[in-house]
């Protein structure tokens, strides 16, 4: 059985503090049952000999007091397992979030839903381990050697059965683990391939509709429902047979215990008050490894998930490693004026080089048209001054470095859109002040007109921008870009493809706008395919696959 994937406590502080307290928190319980233990059986055995009320008032006393503790123990439990499954959480979604805002491209082996059911239910399955889990494990590992000495000084026998019994547990909890691992595992693969096909039916949906194949995705959609169900049997079943088998073992073993000390204590061969204090004691030595067992099921997914955590930030670090040929030194820029200056730029994506070589000056007042056909560099070139991907060479705005690596200082001076729209449910004035909703409402209302966003500002959308057609989303999108630039007095407006889904009225419009902002001593630089969108640039620059 592997309780959870050990990179967690080597990179979660918080785990290493939940661990830190369970085990001051297991002392606390250990003190607490052996003193039950004792004062119970002295109890006993002090009215069995005689003892008077008054005489057995001290022994009630800590009998209580170590009911108390041991109940207050618990509680303390709950709540610190509660509170470090939290902050564990917060920490592993924030590395994961670091990580893939690192790699905006994607990782190869984590498709979106993958990456989003890990986010979402996967790391919330470690509350179960935190708050159930976790605890029995650190009292087994700490409570159990105590009660087992403190039997052993009691009655040497008694602590020489526990000892050879006690493995047993064990024994049958490893293989029952790992019989739940292969099961949970395709359960786990189960929900992504359930999550994955959902997204993508939803994303497709329309496109569906209109081809009349709705229907079949129905169907695939039931298939990987009905496999996710099977796969949840499977690891219930497994849960309640081992249920059945740690009770029974431990139960066993208790009885072995008991059967001794009675036939003993029949004997004369040993006194009542050592037999009545491992008696009690008993039970409580075998309780942790049954809790354990009972409650490793319900951690399954969230180790599972773990995993698959640690899996990704792996990745990522290993793509962040890979060998980016350094031409920045060679390709300084001698006298770093204003406006945006390019040298020597090389972008590669994966093992393929999709820029090369590529100068490019531009200032203040110009407006720059970026061709070429499909897969010449026209987005890869936006994505690295950006810093979605990495860059060699030399790129500068005004003397400020661009692309990986750039200050908060730097990135503030680009505005840009990409060729989605990216758009958010909520109103369309919220989505265009989306990042600077403290600017004046003034810009929002220019900004909108700049772009040819005619409709009324507060009108709702749904998520992903729901309720427009394809063109108004995208003038909407580049409304967004155009307050950026006018909200943050920024000097660079970057926008991909922002005419492609516009008529040729609306482009020229557009083109008239982005002229106008140029004029104001801004840069505007836009990839496009439309030739006549281009035809009112004051520069065209013509890439071709990895050359210009």
């Amino acid at each position: 059985m592997r309780p959870l994937d050990p990179r967690l406590l080597r990179r979660s502080r918080a785990a290493r503090g939940f661990l830190a307290a369970g085990g001051a928190l297991a002392l606390v319980q250990s003190a607490a049952i052996v003193a039950f233990a004792w004062s119970l059986a002295s109890l006993v055995t002090g009215f069995i000999d005689g003892m008077s009320m008054a005489d057995g008032v001290p022994f009630l006393v800590l009998l209580v007091a170590a009911a108390s503790v041991r109940a207050v123990a618990a509680w303390v439990w709950d709540v610190v397992g509660s509170a470090g499954a939290t902050r564990v959480k917060a920490e592993l979604r924030s590395e994961l979030l670091t990580a893939l805002e690192a790699e905006p491209e994607g990782l190869p082996d984590f498709p979106t839903a993958r990456i989003a059911t890990l986010l979402g239910p996967g790391l919330d399955a470690l509350d179960a381990y935190f708050g159930q889990y976790l605890p029995q494990l650190v009292s087994t590992i700490v409570v159990t050697p105590i009660l087992i000495a403190m039997a052993w000084i009691a009655d040497p026998l008694s602590g020489l059965v526990l000892v050879i019994v006690l493995p047993l547990i064990p024994v049958f909890m490893a293989l029952i683990g790992m019989a739940t691992q292969v099961v949970q595992r395709r359960q786990w693969e189960s929900l992504a391939s359930l999550s994955r096909g959902f997204l993508e039916v939803v994303g497709g949906l329309s496109t569906l509709l209109l081809f009349r194949r709705a229907e079949r995705q129905t169907a695939r959609i039931r298939a990987v429902t009905d496999e996710y169900r099977s796969h949840t049997m499977k690891v219930l079943r497994i849960t309640f047979l081992s249920g059945f088998t740690l009770e029974f073992a431990a139960s066993l073993s208790v009885a072995l215990v008991a059967v001794s000390i009675g036939l003993r204590l029949v004997a004369g061969d040993m006194m009542l008050i050592a037999g009545l204090f491992v008696l009690v004691l008993a039970p409580e030595v075998f309780l942790p490894l049954r809790n354990v067992g009972a409650a490793f099921h319900a951690s399954t997914e969230g180790v599972a998930a773990s995993v698959d955590a640690f899996d990704l930030l792996d990745a990522a670090e290993q793509a962040g490693r890979a060998p980016v040929r350094d031409t920045a030194a060679a390709a300084e820029i001698p006298d770093a004026g204003s406006g945006l200056q390019l040298r020597g730029i090389r972008v590669v994506r994966g093992d393929r080089v999709v820029l090369d070589g590529l100068d490019l000056e531009a200032g203040r007042g110009e407006l720059v048209a970026v061709t070429g056909e499909s897969g010449s560099g026209k987005s890869s070139l936006f994505a690295a001054l950006l810093g979605f991907v990495p860059i060699e060479g030399a790129a500068q705005l005004d003397g400020w470095r661009l692309g990986a690596g750039a200050g908060a200082d730097a990135r503030s001076k680009v505005a840009w859109s990409g060729q989605a729209p990216a758009l958010l449910a909520g109103t369309i004035a919220s989505n265009v002040r989306l990042g600077d909703e403290d600017a004046d409402p003034a810009l929002c209302m220019r900004a909108c007109r700049l772009a040819g966003v005619e409709l009324d500002p507060e009108l709702r959308l749904g998520p992903g921008g729901s309720g427009l057609s394809g063109g108004q989303a995208q003038r909407v999108a580049t409304a967004r870009a155009i307050h950026r630039l006018l909200a943050r007095d920024a000097p660079l407006l970057l926008l991909d493809e922002p005419s492609s889904a516009q008529d040729a009225d609306r482009e020229a419009a557009l083109g008239d706008a982005l002229r106008e902002l140029a004029a104001e001593g801004r840069i505007v630089v836009v990839s496009t395919h439309r030739t006549a969108f281009a035809a009112r640039a004051d520069r065209i620059v013509e890439l071709e696959p990895a050359h210009v």
